[in-house]
């Protein structure tokens, strides 16, 4: 996610005191860092790729972000072994190339009541959606989009 739509994103979602937060798809970690330099109370990152995951956690432990969770794993199988953890905002950023629908919209089981999920997708395409789940909000920027859901 480049820094013009992550700004955007973050202005767009305002306090996030408190918000317990998963950067699903993490990539650089840059979504779950900023969630708590913005006052998140938690962050969990998970990650797949080895290499980057080490970068994440090298960084987070740099920031001395001790509210910070790193897990070398893909977000289908933390899910899969953490059923029963909910955030309030679950950021979703899979590689364009394979945005694993069926996998971001099973992240929905994870949502708080009331929590948001917001996902990042390219804005030539359609807004994704899916059943128990509303769009309530969808922002084009030209090449990228961010679509906001909530449980129906």
């Amino acid at each position: 996610m480049g820094d013009r739509i992550k700004s955007a994103l973050f202005n767009s979602l305002g306090d996030l005191q408190g918000k317990e937060v998963w950067d699903a798809f993490a990539g650089s970690g840059a979504l779950a860092i900023e969630a708590v330099s913005r006052g998140a109370w938690y962050a969990l990152a998970t990650e797949r790729d080895p290499k980057t995951y080490q970068a994440i956690k090298a960084n987070v432990e740099k920031l001395g972000a001790h509210n910070i969770d790193v897990v070398k794993a893909a977000c289908k199988s933390w899910s899969s072994t953490n059923p029963k953890k909910q955030f309030d905002i679950i950021f979703c950023d899979p590689p364009w190339t394979d945005l694993q629908l069926s996998t971001v919209f099973m992240l929905i089981r994870h949502l708080k009541p009331n929590g948001l999920m917001v996902l990042s997708y390219p804005g030539r395409e359609e807004v994704p959606v899916a059943n128990g789940v509303v769009v309530v909000d969808n922002r084009n920027y030209g090449d990228a989009a961010l679509a906001y859901y909530r449980l129906k």
